[in-house]
């Protein structure tokens, strides 16, 4: 079995339970705890998941919206099972949906002479 690791960032949804609908509004909180960050910055913070965030982004997040870490971020443990290989490496099974062989003719001659 393989394990891999999903998170969700919830920022967006915190924030619209506070009230808050416009990006803009967080700055002025963040501030308040000592982060600045530009509009742009921002935006992308509570648009999109961030691959990497400061602690001290996140302890200002979640005090500012009185929250917790793991409201903010979700983490869920997802096991797949692997696929046993038995001649050739599979992607699942097609069931009867093979294509059939193509059958390559050589065109008619025409008569010579003619």
């Amino acid at each position: 079995m393989t394990k891999h690791v999903e998170t969700t960032w919830n920022l967006r949804r915190i924030m619209a339970d506070q009230g808050l609908f416009k990006t803009t509004e967080l700055i002025p909180l963040l501030e308040e705890y000592g982060v600045s960050l530009s509009r742009e910055q921002v935006f992308r913070l509570v648009t999109q998941t961030p691959e990497r965030a400061n602690l001290s982004f996140i302890g200002a997040v979640c005090a500012a919206l009185n929250c917790t870490v793991s409201d903010l971020i979700e983490v869920r443990v997802v096991e797949e099972k692997s696929v046993a290989v038995s001649g050739e490496p599979t992607r699942g099974s097609i069931g009867n949906l093979r294509p059939k062989p193509a059958r390559i003719h050589r065109p008619p001659q025409a008569p010579q002479g003619a």
